[in-house]
């Protein structure tokens, strides 16, 4: 028994599924994730010390928001 006409993939002369892949591997680099992601993730983090004591030592106190 055969497949259905409509059940047939039709080849698309211009690659188009490996043109997607390809767009989505140049849009996310060599690392696998995308650019501003990376950006975003290696940036350096500055943290106020003192802010994070003092809420520390308030949530010791018992005291709530």
């Amino acid at each position: 028994m055969t497949r259905h006409v409509i059940d047939r993939r039709k080849s698309l002369p211009d690659g188009g599924r490996l043109r997607h892949f390809v767009e989505v591997e140049r849009g996310q680099g060599e690392t696998g994730a995308h650019p501003a992601s990376m950006t975003l993730y290696e940036r350096p983090k500055s943290r106020n010390e003192a802010l994070r004591v003092r809420e520390y030592l308030r949530i010791e106190r018992g005291r709530t928001a």
